[in-house]
């Protein structure tokens, strides 16, 4: 029975046209599956439903999602983080091989040479943190080498609407060289095109051309316009994948935009729950030191 899958030029030219048709007809499509935007469940017999390719150097991973959550398209990843999330889905399905299949994201069989993983994610807490090194920098802006960036995905209320939100903070002041200031990280970020955020009730204003990576429910990157032009470049790369929670995909699902939040060293702090987290914030807008902007998922 042909499925309601939508395969862009671009993946079909990955997967060969053989194996695009034989998702087109069904042959090699599942009918339920977990978007690997949202997490939430589709259907290929009832909705739309966008194939996704993850690409590394080596391996490739065939996927779905909704239509409204991603179109089609090839999602290029480090040979590393595929291979990771590989490991660990295919790690726990081994843990847990009683789990309802109807419970477990749907992946194509895809052609030879690409890993087709089939089982879930686990889930995180309600706020996330990973610390990892900073962002590439031109070398007359390179933070300091004792300077590594804490990211943390919660859930924020923005006026009466709850976003999905990612803080930025780093665990040490960030200067560039011959600086006479204590702290550049603000900025080194109104250079990027963040603004000061002075009010959590109103979204950051949109810093054209970045967009956030997720892939399989997990966050990769947040992704910035190369200066030379063609495809986007890591602004920030995650060393593992982060897993976010269901409320944060289930908001981002919604909204189709994450807040980006980012503060120096210190100003915000661990914060385990997202109330502490949005008074945290509002503190750092309040005493002038935050700044923002509102980004896409890459690929929208």
């Amino acid at each position: 029975m042909p499925r309601m899958l939508d395969v862009s030029d671009d993946v079909r030219a990955e997967i060969g046209d053989e194996e695009a048709d034989r998702l087109l007809t069904g042959d090699n499509a599942p009918g339920a599956y977990d978007c690997t935007s949202c997490r939430t469940p589709g259907n290929t017999d009832q909705e739309r439903t966008s194939t996704v390719l993850f690409v590394g150097q080596e391996t490739a991973v065939l996927a779905f999602a909704h239509a409204t959550c991603v179109p089609s398209q090839v999602v290029p990843v480090s040979e590393e983080q595929l291979r990771g999330a590989v490991r660990s889905i295919t790690a726990e399905e081994a843990a847990d091989p009683l789990m309802d299949p109807s419970a477990r994201p749907a992946f194509a069989a895809a052609p030879s040479g690409y890993a087709t993983p089939s089982s879930g994610y686990a889930e995180a807490p309600r706020t996330r943190t990973q610390t990892i090194q900073p962002p590439a920098q031109s070398p007359e802006r390179a933070p300091s080498p004792q300077a590594v960036l804490g990211v943390t995905s919660g859930v924020v209320l923005v006026g009466a609407e709850a976003r999905p939100a990612l803080v930025v903070e780093p665990t040490a002041p960030i200067n560039r060289p011959g600086s006479s200031q204590s702290d550049d990280f603000l900025t080194l970020l109104a250079e990027q095109g963040f603004a000061p955020v002075v009010d959590l009730n109103r979204p950051p204003g949109p810093n054209h051309g970045w967009s956030v990576l997720i892939a399989m429910g997990q966050l990769h990157a947040v992704l910035m316009p190369s200066a030379h032009g063609g495809s986007p470049v890591a602004w920030w790369q995650a060393h593992r994948p982060m897993p976010l929670s269901e409320g944060w995909r289930n908001a981002v699902n919604r909204s189709q935009q994450v807040m980006l939040y980012a503060a120096p060293a210190g100003t915000i702090g661990t914060q385990p729950r997202e109330d502490q987290l949005r008074v945290a914030l509002d503190r750092a807008a309040a005493s002038g030191a935050l700044a923002g902007a509102s980004m896409p998922l890459a690929g929208t």
